[in-house]
This record gives C-alpha cells, structure tokens and sequence, in this order.
C-alpha cells in the first residue's frame, strides 16, 4: 500500500444529504444538507428541480429527529436541542420567507414533531413532558397543548394523522409482553382511545402513513418472522399482509390515488424500494444502484419515486426514480467534496462463522493495494442498538481506514435488525453474551486474512458498540492490541438508573426487571472487571448525553485509576462539552472525533 491519498479533514468533510420529506403536493421536497459545513434546510422544487435554501443557521447541529410539513406546504416543523441534549423545542420555519416561530420552550423535555392536521391547525408531537414519551396535539397558533395519551409504556415509532377522520394512528404497547407492540387510534381531542391493530401477541407492528382519503392505513409487522408490509381498512377494521416473507420489507408510503404502497426490502445489507399493487398484491422491483434508499415517498402525480441514496462508492446523492421508465434521474449529484469519486474502496459483503455455528454477516473494507508480504493492523467495529445493522452503504469511517491502511470488519452480529425476528431476539436477556462471542469469531476470521497483522487487532465502537468495547477489552483481554469505547456504557445498573423512562423500557425489554436478573446485569458490566484490562484503551464522551450518559465513561476511567492505572499510559481520556450521543451528522465534530480515534489507533497499532 502506498501513501495516503486524502487528510481525514478532506474525508470527513463530504457532504452528506438527510431525511428527505415529501410535500402534502407531491411537488416539492425538503431535506437537510450540510453543503455550506453546517446543516440547514432545503427545498427542491420537483417540477422544476430547483433548490432553495430554507434556513440560515436556525437548524439543529446533529440530527436527532425529524420534521414534517404543514398540510398546506407552506411551514415546516423541526426539532432542534442544546449541545446535544436531545430535549428539543420544536421551531415553525416558513418556506418562502425563512422566517422562524418557535412553538414550545421547554428545555426540560423531549419533543418531537409527528404529523400535522388537514386544516394545518394542529401538530401532533410526542414528548416527556409528563414523564413518559407520550403524544400531545399543539395548536400551532395559540401554542396550547393538550395530553392525548396517558400510557405508562413509551409511544414511540410511527403517528399519522387521518386526512379526513377523527383519529391519529400510533404505537404503544398495552401488554405484558415488552417485546409487543400494537397500533391504536386516539380521537384528535384525546376524548377517546383503541387499539386497532396487533396482528398476535409479541408481534411489533408500527404505523407508516395513511392514504389520501384516509380509510387505509399502511403499518409494518414482523408478525411472521420478518418484517412485512400490511395494510389496515379503516370502514371494516381488516388487515392485510403484502409479501412473500423472503425478505425484510417495512412500508414507506401510499401513492396519492391510494392504488399503490411503496415499500424498502432490506436484502443481504442493500435497502431498495418495491411496489405493492394494494388490490392484488403483485410487486414490482424497482431498478436502484446497489447500496442503501432512504426515505422513499411518491411524488409528481404518482409517476417518480423520490429518495436519498448511498451505495459504498456514492457517498450522498438524491434522486427521483421515473416509474415508467425505470430510470434514475438525480436531483442533486453524488456528493464527493474535494474527493476524486474514483478514489473510494469497495468493501466486500461477507459471512462468518461463529462459536456455535451461527453465520454472521460483515462488511469488510481494506486498501485498495496490498502490497504482497504486507501485513496490515485490523479493527473491528461492533455497531450501535443493539437493534440495528451495518449496510452495503458509503461508511466514512471504512473509506477513511482503508485510506489510512487498516483493515476493518463490521459485524452485523446476533441481535441485528435485517435478517429476520428471531436473528435479532437471538442476544433478548444475553446482551455481551453470545454477541460478544460474534465479535471475537470476528477477531478470528480477521486473523486468519493473510495481510492483517495478528499481533495488531484492535476494537472500537459506539453506544451498543462502546459497551461492547468495554466488555471485549476486559473479558477478553488478550485478542486486542488497542481499544476504543465511544460513548459506551461500562455499568448496566447505573446505565439504567440515570436513563430516562422510554429508555429504561428498551432495557428492560432487552434484559428484564435489574432487580430479578441482578446477577446477569452485573455479570455483563465491564465495570466489575476493569482490573482485566490489558491494552491500551482511550474513552471519548460528549458531556450531554442522554442515551449513555456520561458518567458511564468517567466511572470507568476512575475505576482505572484506583486500580493503578495511569491516564496517558495505560489509558486515555476525552470530554466533549458541546456534544451528546455522537455526532456523525455534524461535519465539524465528526471531523474532530475521527481526528482522535485514528490518531490513537496510529500511536498504538503502527508503532
């Protein structure tokens, strides 16, 4: 392998394109862009594919949440927090003018904007504000709010406003079972509540949208061991199921005529959108490059399908797919910064063995040229949720270690989303159990690579991946040379305690009562056996998170210290103070973080 092509500065740097919404008119999009180095709002006009910038500094700095239009297309609703506190007010900016009106101020609370009423009167949000994530309906001219729901389990997941009848579909659980989750209405004055759909018991069905005349509503269930589309009728309360169940599908969106649903299969790490003809049930594959669509709404008379995209070449692009045509057409060009696009690695989409014979999907990425007899350092990244999965997208941080001469390894290990309901229950009450045993099959398969360095094996992660990093490197202490726990959680019990209620639901729903299963908690808290670490390890934190709140960080880094070890020698530490859960959407602090990993990784790997 040669030199460096770019600085991580000039990598980092790329701008990226999010959440694309549709307007009520099917005529215009708006989306968040970071073109300018900060992230602000835009809009393009699909009949004439101009494009507008909307805000000029009033955005969020990292994205948390999204937003949603006015019925009548001339406001949007956006949540924007404080250094990434995630306790969003929600801010009315107008299309035309810019012009902004905050709605609520309450810097105590999570707020997040849902879907707004057909007289654009009212926006339904859901919030903290009495404890519980639940749904509230704001009067967006007086700024009243009243409480919708009352449940003691969080609300969260899809809410849709019917464009012409006296409901608002969301989600909640009403059962005894946490892993459940079932869809209901409530009156648009919260006069009156029910559930509507639960396809069976344990089952998580989520709510998509309804269509134009409102008597349907498309949600999504994994009632039949994946993820499929269904569609419920709101006149004869009967649901129906799209798919042949070969595939993870969720459903996205109704065409204006109400004939067609839009869905994303997720296939093997790719994510593309398909047709579903309502009345038939026949499905039509549309014709998207390979990598990952998101965001996939109906525009223009029903005639384009509208999205961003990435594939692992195209860091950032968006674009209208003509149905008829099956052609893509780009509204904004692949997105390369001051990159050559021809620059980029193409990772490799494998699978692994692990210790009881389970196959483990990856995404690998390596330099481009390897010279022979080279021996590379190798990482491994295990990844966020646990409910969540890497895709065979761009990864900036997979470009940008290649770039720098590392091999890297992205687990999609037991407890991943796209492969199925009981792929993803596989690590229920076992978090950093057989999971963690997928990592280290992964240190494995990357040891057995002849050009990785075996003696150079280092592992890094964030959130999920951060507790995961605490437990690889202190109850597997001998495959690593150096770690990183990024915003990682370090002690189950008081992870828990300092977490706020709907994320202390998602744990219990994970683990069960901290009380009854106390000995598995403490058994898979990396802070009980700190004492094993042996590689050099470096902690990174945002002061304001409230997902894994910082303390789990500083007490571990205080746990090392009353052990002996030395900051500087054994250990590493780092704070942010104007940063919460991460911040890959902010260019500048995404900039600054990976700075710090690859410099850590050069000291301790390259050496």
């Amino acid at each position: 392998m040669g030199e460096k092509e770019y600085t991580i500065d000039t990598l980092s740097k790329i701008p990226q394109i999010w959440l694309p919404v549709v307007s009520h008119s099917r005529d215009k999009v708006a989306f968040y862009f970071d073109k300018t180095g900060i992230i602000e709002m835009y809009v393009c006009d699909l009949r004439t594919n101009g494009i507008n910038q909307v805000s000029h500094g009033e955005c969020p700095r990292a994205l948390r949440a999204g937003f949603v239009w006015t019925i009548d297309d001339r406001d949007i609703i956006f949540a924007k927090d404080k250094y990434g506190n995630e306790n969003h007010d929600l801010i009315k900016i107008n299309v035309a003018s810019g012009k902004t009106d905050s709605l609520t101020n309450t810097p105590e609370y999570q707020e997040y904007a849902a879907d707004t009423s057909s007289d654009s009167r009212f926006l339904a949000m859901i919030s903290t504000r009495k404890g519980q994530l639940n749904l509230f309906r704001l009067d967006l001219q007086s700024k009243e709010v009243i409480e919708l729901t009352d449940h003691a389990n969080p609300t969260w997941g899809g809410c849709s406003w019917n464009p012409k009848h006296d409901w608002i579909a969301y989600d909640v659980n009403e059962t005894k079972d946490m892993r459940n989750m079932d869809i209901w209405l409530v009156r648009t004055d919260g006069s009156e509540k029910k559930r509507i759909v639960s396809v069976k018991e344990g089952s998580q069905d989520t709510v998509a949208r309804w269509n134009k005349d409102g008597k349907l509503l498309a949600f999504t269930t994994d009632a039949n061991g994946v993820k499929q589309a269904g569609i419920y009728n709101l006149e004869t309360g009967e649901t129906k199921l799209l798919g042949k169940l070969e595939y993870e599908e969720t459903a996205a969106d109704f065409s204006d005529d109400g004939k067609k649903l839009v869905c994303l299969r997720n296939c093997e790490a790719t994510v593309f959108p398909v047709i579903y003809d309502v009345e038939t049930g026949n499905c039509e594959e549309t014709q998207y490059p390979k990598g990952i669509a998101m965001s996939v709404q109906f525009a223009l008379d029903d005639r384009f399908l509208v999205s961003a995209i990435n594939t692992p070449t195209i860091p950032s692009a968006f674009v209208a797919y003509d149905i008829g045509n099956r052609k893509i057409k780009y509204l904004i060009e692949p997105q390369y910064g001051e990159v050559d696009s021809k620059f980029f690695v193409m990772p490799e989409y494998v699978k692994y063995e692990s210790f009881d014979g389970v196959q483990i999907p990856a995404i690998v990425y390596k330099p481009k040229d390897i010279f022979e007899g080279k021996k590379l350092p190798a990482l491994i990244m295990p990844h966020g949720g646990p409910t969540a999965q890497y895709f065979y997208d761009f990864h900036i941080m997979g470009q940008i270690l290649a770039n720098e001469g590392y091999v890297l390894l992205l687990p999609n290990v037991r407890g991943s989303t796209g492969y199925g309901r009981k792929f993803q229950d596989m690590n229920l009450m076992d978090w950093g159990g057989a999971d963690l045993e997928d990592v280290v099959a992964g240190a494995k398969y990357l040891k057995a690579l002849p050009y990785v360095d075996k003696a150079k094996l280092g592992v890094f992660g964030g959130s999920y991946g951060g507790f995961m990093t605490f437990l690889a490197v202190t109850k597997k202490p001998d495959l690593w040379a150096a770690a990183v726990a990024w915003i990682g959680i370090s002690h189950l019990k008081t992870f828990y305690e300092r977490s706020q209620p709907h994320f202390r639901y998602f744990v219990r729903m994970h683990l069960g009562d901290p009380e009854k299963n106390s000995k598995l908690w403490e058994d898979r808290s990396a802070l009980n056996y700190a004492q094993n670490l042996r590689c050099p390890l470096l902690m990174v934190h945002g002061k304001n998170d409230p997902r894994c709140p910082v303390e789990e960080s500083r007490q571990f880094r205080d746990k090392l210290i009353e052990l002996g070890k030395k900051e500087g020698a054994d250990f590493e530490y780092v704070e942010f103070g104007d940063e919460g859960h991460g911040a890959y959407t902010d260019m500048t602090m995404r900039t600054r973080t990976f700075k710090i990993l690859i410099d850590f990784f050069n000291r301790k790997l390259k050496n």
